[in-house]
């Protein structure tokens, strides 16, 4: 009896070992799908829009700033960004279009380049915070009623200080004597371009020089526009006008073919061949603007509480090469304005 009950302990202790084998141990770590704890929580998944007026090398860049700021600060398109770009290609029908488009969708953040997208998405636009660039006058465009204090859920940057364009205008009657009139091409529907065509001729008249407009309505036109000026003018101008900018290439043929000196808004344009501007990268402008999104969306921000930026650093840039083409005689005392002259003397 004694075998029989010593076996039957062994047995026993063999079928308990095998049962515990079996199981997990129980720990205060358990992980189950969906619960919290130890639990991988899910990444969240950014909804960002963006509307851009046309695609040109000012407003690319921008965008283009505007996401390596969200990249920086962790948020990438294929991770953890889904991105819905919309380019209108110029036309206001398009602009409106998408705007409603943007009103109905579940976005945590909608980006509007260039004062034609702003209007359009904060008429449009309620629910979701807004952040525009590329903006001349937000005021007078009618996008925030206050700089400081924009309210509501919208916010952003201004590209223009209109310091810059005085600054352009004393530069042009301080070393081209021998210019009298200067000759803009202007899309008059665009308000960025008249308050800053405004400013222009304000600033010029000052110094006796007088500022002639070559009206157009669309980028087509603008070659047109820009020789009906030639033989009527000393030197050539445009402002961020989008549409005028799409253009633009015809503008500079024009300037070299006829020697005529050739100033912009924006340092793109001087990259590609304007001789000279105040101004900034564009690049860095859209930057500042992503860096706004991350406290948006990272933070919590409100746009209604972030003061409407506007470019702080301007400096003259001079395209060397251009002037070459233009007929321009590049002297030291135009040298002399630049602050930055590795930088923005472009040779």
């Amino acid at each position: 009896m004694k075998k029989k009950t010593w076996v039957s302990l062994v047995l026993a202790t063999v079928l308990l070992t095998a049962v515990g084998c079996g199981q997990k141990p129980s720990t205060g770590n358990t992980e189950t799908p969906g619960a919290s704890g130890s639990a991988k929580t899910e990444q969240k998944t950014y909804k960002v829009a963006i509307s851009q007026i046309v695609e040109h090398p000012s407003l690319d860049a921008t965008r283009q700033g505007f996401l390596a700021a969200l990249k920086d600060a962790g948020i990438t398109e294929g991770s953890n960004l889904k991105l819905d770009y919309n380019n209108a290609q110029g036309d206001q029908t398009n602009n409106l279009s998408i705007a409603q488009k943007l009103a109905s969708a579940d976005n945590d953040l909608v980006y509007a380049i260039a004062t034609p997208s702003a209007q359009a998405v904060v008429q449009q636009v309620k629910k979701a915070p807004v952040l525009f660039a590329a903006v001349t006058d937000p005021v007078a465009a009618k996008i925030v009623t206050n700089m400081d204090k924009p309210g509501g859920n919208i916010s952003g940057a201004s590209d223009t200080n209109p310091e810059a364009i005085t600054k352009l205008m004393d530069f042009v009657a301080s070393n081209f004597p021998k210019v009298k009139t200067v000759g803009l091409v202007i899309n008059e529907g665009e308000s960025n371009a008249v308050v800053m065509g405004k400013k222009a001729e304000e600033a010029l008249s000052k110094h006796g020089i007088k500022l002639i407009k070559a009206p157009v309505t669309n980028t087509s036109e603008v070659k047109q526009a820009a020789q009906s000026l030639v033989g009527r003018v000393d030197a050539l101008y445009i402002t961020l006008d989008n549409t005028v900018v799409s253009g633009v290439d015809t503008i500079l043929q024009i300037a070299k073919d006829k020697h005529i000196p050739f100033f912009s808004s924006d340092r793109d344009t001087v990259e590609k061949g304007a001789f000279a501007t105040f101004g900034f990268k564009y690049y860095d402008h859209g930057y500042q603007v992503g860096q706004m999104a991350v406290d948006i969306l990272k933070n919590g921000k409100k746009p209604a509480d972030m003061k409407v930026t506007v470019p702080d650093k301007l400096d003259l840039i001079l395209n060397l090469k251009a002037a070459k083409d233009q007929g321009i005689e590049v002297t030291e005392a135009m040298k002399a304005v630049v602050i930055d002259k590795e930088k923005n003397i472009i040779q």
